[in-house]
């Protein structure tokens, strides 16, 4: 359905609940504005309402997660009956047998439909967890501490996870926390980046430095839905193979048919030696998992009743159900067919917008973006934070990516038909012609 706007927003109930949260929680977590945020009462397919009754349109999926669909009803019904028998367990000590099946299927839907053997899981509450997981599994098998990441590149903000990012917003105010074991290289961009001198330049790291793996995201969320040249994750594949290192490819974002296919690493014909899921995978529950060969998750030494890596929460039967659930439909190829084909009408609606401040309209599937620049051709982040709080006022939930902000991120449930498709294509038509001082 179309937003609709039944009282000003923010509204009353939405002033109110903002000023308890600027008074009750860290000033750094929540950005508050008087003209930003909105609290969200309820949701139901692609559409939120606020804690006043205004409808949105969501174009962020609640960062990804509710591709299916807000509430999707399997994943809610799996939710309301395991939540009448069990709600948490001892997820190491004494776990459930949901979990198992959860741990079952996951090594299904992965290396074992890939023909690579069978996978063994490392469950987390967060996509922070499955990557540090993934990187305590490359030292744990190849005894190698360094890793190889990307600039852009976003892996969660644990200081575990933080040291392979590649925003120096987030990692500049922790650098003396962080342990240097990560090394950068530029994330290629487009059809035809210059692989050979980034697979030179990868090649000489691993030869003077100990690497274990190389992290990689096969899309770029956070970085601004960048998309690399089509040879880029054999490239990867390559390297690792020839050097002994492992290939760890984050699909906290990409996976569960964001892209248009099951995982993103699968339209490049890459099978990683590590696979990080979130996101998707529950459609509304923290959890995820690091996916791996059952040779390398052997490095693993067996538990004797102490677990190096764990959680209180690990393996909650809530999330574990809801996991399930999701993951069901998931693989089911008519919603790998509705991504494609809302992804194509997206896109085409997105392609003919007309302004000069597109720079370029990229992504695959549901995960696109419009990155936006100024004149002089600098990033134009006013302007895409303009427009995220102008839409707002329309109803339109967006968010802005990228290391400058300047990146129109738009990956709506995969249910989004096309009567909000050309809602959504007309008002970014129209704030684009607007200058950010006069977008009110």
């Amino acid at each position: 359905m179309l937003p609709e706007i039944v009282t000003p927003i923010p509204g009353p109930r939405s002033l109110e609940l903002a000023q308890k949260l600027h008074r009750y929680e860290s000033q750094n977590v929540t950005y508050l504005a008087e003209d930003f945020p909105i609290f969200w009462q309820r949701a139901e397919g692609t559409n939120v309402w606020d804690a006043d009754g205004n409808r949105f349109l969501d174009l962020t999926s609640a960062f990804g997660v509710c591709g299916l669909g807000h509430t999707h009803p399997a994943v809610r019904s799996a939710l309301v009956a395991q939540s009448a028998d069990l709600m948490h367990a001892m997820g190491d000590v004494h776990p459930t047998a949901v979990k198992a099946e959860l741990c079952r299927q996951l090594s299904a839907m992965t290396f074992e439909r890939w023909n690579a053997g069978y996978g063994k899981v490392v469950l987390g509450n967060s996509g922070s967890d499955a990557v540090e997981a993934a990187l305590k599994t490359s030292l744990l098998y190849t005894g190698k501490p360094g890793v190889i990441a990307f600039t852009g590149g976003y892996h969660g903000l644990g200081l575990g996870a933080l040291s392979t990012v590649g925003i120096p917003y987030f990692r500049d105010p922790f650098r003396a926390q962080l342990k240097d074991f990560a090394r950068l290289v530029p994330y290629p961009f487009g059809p035809a980046g210059d692989l050979d001198r980034l697979r030179l330049q990868i090649e000489l790291l691993i030869s003077e430095t100990d690497i274990g793996c190389i992290l990689v995201e096969p899309i770029q969320g956070r970085g601004g839905c960048v998309v690399p040249p089509p040879d880029f994750l054999p490239m990867l594949r390559w390297v690792c193979d020839e050097q002994g290192v492992l290939l760890v490819i984050d699909e906290i974002y990409t996976g569960f048919n964001r892209t248009g296919a099951l995982f993103a690493c699968e339209e490049a014909r890459v099978v990683p030696d590590l696979l990080c899921v979130g996101k998707g995978l529950t459609g509304g529950f923290p959890l995820s998992a690091c996916i791996g060969g059952a040779e390398i998750m052997d490095a693993w030494p067996p538990s004797t009743g102490e677990a190096l890596h764990t959680s209180t929460f690990l393996g909650n039967p809530m999330g574990c159900a809801m996991a399930l659930a999701s993951m069901a439909e998931h693989a089911k190829p008519e919603t790998t067919g509705l991504v494609q084909v809302h992804g194509r009408r997206l896109k085409t609606a997105l392609e003919k917008l007309k302004s000069p401040h597109i720079w370029h309209v990229r992504g695959r599937g549901l995960m696109l973006g419009v990155e936006l620049i100024d004149t002089d051709g600098t990033p134009y982040t006013d302007l895409a934070i303009a427009i995220v709080k102008r839409a707002l006022q329309d109803g339109i939930l967006l968010l802005a990516d990228g290391p400058d902000s300047n990146v129109l991120s738009i990956t709506p449930p995969f249910t989004i038909n096309d009567e909000e498709i050309a809602f959504v294509a007309a008002r970014i038509q129209e704030y684009l012609t607007l200058l950010p001082g006069s977008i009110s």
